[in-house]
């Protein structure tokens, strides 16, 4: 697992982790495809940096992102999901 340093999170990655895509290549296919938007505004970079308290909303579900970061432990990436 990657450790995130800055507190931010590339949407590609995101997505990945959360399980909504299996590869970064169907990631990278569903943002440039205009499926996803972050905080209400269609998002067509792969590279979006998310910060804590983003909401990613993809197919109808609507992810929130909390990240939290030890240094001595592994990156949690917490979620509240919100169907529309």
């Amino acid at each position: 697992m990657k450790k995130i340093r800055d507190n931010t999170i590339k949407l590609n990655q995101f997505l990945k982790l959360m399980g909504i895509v299996p590869t970064g290549g169907q990631a990278k296919l569903m943002i440039q495809g205009g499926d996803v938007q972050v905080n209400g505004m269609l998002e067509t970079r792969r590279g979006r940096r998310l910060v804590p308290g983003d909401k990613v909303t993809i197919e109808g579900q609507t992810l929130e992102v909390n990240l939290n970061n030890n240094e001595d432990q592994d990156v949690v990436i917490d979620f509240t999901e919100q169907t529309e």
